[in-house]
């Protein structure tokens, strides 16, 4: 991959604050990071736009995370393009029910940084 193409990144999470933070963090470490508030937002620009990995909320407003991540893995413009869970929901069976339906990982907000999300992502992607 040629360094001057930037790695495209959609971010799909409702709370606009949370998602600027993430942008900027993105951003500073030389991603290309795409925002969408709602599910709906988010799954129609994922097809308009394929992006390289998706960073995806599960509670959100139009369409939950579960099924935005159904549609893109049922998609063959999307099905290959990794995504991980970004979200509040820390039980077992979220966790199990992301990885099901084909999630490469799964990270609690509440437990992790921005710093660390990045970082998990440039592992996801074969990167130091």
């Amino acid at each position: 991959m040629a360094s001057d193409k930037k790695i495209k990144i959609l971010l799909i999470e409702d709370e606009e604050m949370l998602a600027n933070m993430y942008e900027v963090k993105f951003k500073n470490e030389g991603f290309d990071l795409e925002k969408a508030l709602d599910g709906a937002e988010g799954l129609a620009k994922a097809k308009a736009n394929v992006p390289d990995f998706i960073l995806l909320d599960i509670i959100m407003p139009k369409m939950d995370g579960f099924s935005v991540l159904k549609a893109l893995k049922d998609d063959p413009a999307t099905k290959n393009v990794p995504v991980i869970l970004l979200t509040n929901l820390g039980q077992e069976e979220d966790v199990e029910k992301g990885k099901e339906l084909g999630a490469v990982g799964y990270l609690v907000k509440a437990n992790i940084t921005p710093s660390e999300v990045v970082a998990e992502v440039k592992k996801k992607l074969g990167k130091k």
